[in-house]
């Protein structure tokens, strides 16, 4: 009997799928939202390699609340920063299953304030 598979991961493939169809050999900013934390990394599919990351869980910088809007806009800000260094300007922006609001979205305004272009 097949698997079901739910909404979250119906919304991730498809999104995966559009990204696959129009990335252009860029890197990929794929995050991670957990109930307390917010997790972003740059990864080149094209080598298998993770380029930057930053996240909520980190020790140094932390915010006293790590599960919140500002808090994600750090996140966005720090992994844009970590990928310039990288020399990596170009990305397109891999949400997963997630909508695009909230967290999601002020990380992804955060990363284009810090440089990124996606």
């Amino acid at each position: 009997m097949p698997k079901i598979k739910s909404l979250f991961d119906r919304r991730k493939e498809r999104n995966r799928y559009r990204l696959s169809q129009t990335s252009t050999g860029r890197p990929r900013l794929s995050i991670y939202r957990s109930g307390k934390h917010i997790y972003a990394q740059v990864i080149d599919d094209a080598q298998a390699v993770t380029l930057a990351v930053a996240s909520t869980n980190e020790k140094e910088g932390k915010a006293a609340k790590t599960y919140n809007v500002e808090a994600a806009a750090g996140v966005g800000k720090k992994i844009a920063e970590r990928a310039i260094a990288k020399g990596v300007k170009e990305v397109v922006f891999d949400r997963g299953g997630y909508m695009y609001h909230g967290r999601v979205k002020a990380l992804a305004d955060a990363a284009r304030e810090g440089g990124l272009e996606f």
